[in-house]
């Protein structure tokens, strides 16, 4: 038991200097990348030789075209050449790409994968010493979403800031297009008087409009990178005007107010059900609790549960009935409104 105890140890501290020297190289493959990419643009003639004609219709056929614009820049998956062309043959690593930009995250799909994958092999390690290989191996993947959890939590965060500034930010407009500004500059005013992370969307939106590629597919742009109903209801009236024409302002008054109202609402839905959330995370807690007051008071007590043949497939169950029971209840007390 103490040999086996020994190697669990140094595997766990291998392990752990595994994940450090491997997050090291990748800031170090990182930076020499950015260095390179950086001295590969060399600096910019400060007046540059003005284009042929027959250049303009080029570029507008490049802008056009979704996949021979040179506009944009194709990003890696990771800065490691093997894990980049490994991941470049899932699918799922766009809906991961598409996460971690939505949450306004620095971080690589590469860097994500990996933190998902170490995290969960060192929760395998140390489990698998504690219950049995399928409830270690459950606990592994479990652990091994946290780093996905949290890209998830900060989109969703980044978000529900969105909707709380964006009735004041339709307001705004409205107020600059009834002054007589056209949508453009209504635009670019209020991305520079609003907060992040309204502002940083609308002045993409903005620029993505004037640089050639429309009102059309910039707020289609919008729409994926913010999907929220309050965004789509925007770019519906923006898009119907375009259309048939008519007052904006007061469109864009109407679904300001009507948008306080449903956050008002959502408010006092969120106040009722704050006290069955409470309720769960009691009733999730208070076994825990009394188990490691158990362990404390009386040790030997506990000892019988870890030291029974079937003592680590009980505590496996009553895990997992434990966060079940957790999901089950904040179900039940998420309204939808």
């Amino acid at each position: 038991m103490l040999i086996v105890s020994v190697l669990t140890f140094f595997v766990v501290i291998f392990l752990l200097a595994a994940i450090a020297v491997t997050v090291a190289w990748m800031g170090f493959l990182k930076r020499r990348a950015e260095v390179a990419d950086a001295s590969g643009r060399g600096v910019e003639a400060p007046f540059p030789p003005d284009p042929a004609p027959h250049d303009d219709l080029e570029v507008a056929d490049n802008i056009d075209g979704d996949d021979e614009s040179h506009l944009f820049r194709s990003e890696r998956l990771s800065t490691l050449n093997f894990w980049d062309a490994l991941l470049a043959r899932f699918d799922f690593t766009e809906i991961l790409r598409t996460r971690i930009a939505q949450a306004d995250l620095d971080w690589s799909v590469g860097r994500v994968t990996l933190a998902m994958l170490l995290s969960g092999l060192v929760a395998m390690l140390i489990l698998v010493k504690l219950v049995g290989v399928f409830a270690a191996l459950a606990g592994a993947v479990l652990i091994g979403m946290i780093p996905y959890m949290i890209v998830l939590r900060k989109r969703n965060k980044r978000f529900a800031k969105f909707r709380e500034n964006f009735p004041d930010v339709l307001e705004s407009l409205a107020r600059a297009l009834r002054a007589g500004y056209p949508l453009s500059a209504s635009m670019d005013i209020i991305a520079t008087e609003t907060l992040p992370p309204v502002s940083a969307e609308m002045r993409k939106t903005s620029a993505e409009a004037n640089l050639g590629m429309g009102w059309t597919r910039a707020l289609d742009n919008l729409g994926r990178r913010i999907p929220v109903l309050e965004v789509n209801l925007f770019i519906a009236a923006v898009e119907l005007h375009a259309r048939t024409g008519g007052k904006l302002s007061e469109v864009l008054s109407g679904l300001a107010e009507n948008m306080r109202e449903a956050m008002a609402l959502q408010g006092e839905v969120r106040s009722l059900a704050a006290h069955g959330k409470l309720t769960g995370v009691i009733l999730t807690i208070l076994p825990i609790a009394i188990a490691i007051m158990m362990m404390i008071v009386s040790p030997g007590y506990m000892q019988i549960l870890f030291n029974h043949p079937y003592g680590k497939n009980l505590i496996t169950a009553a895990v997992v009935c434990l966060v079940l029971a957790h999901f089950v209840i904040r179900k039940i007390v998420d309204i939808k409104v």
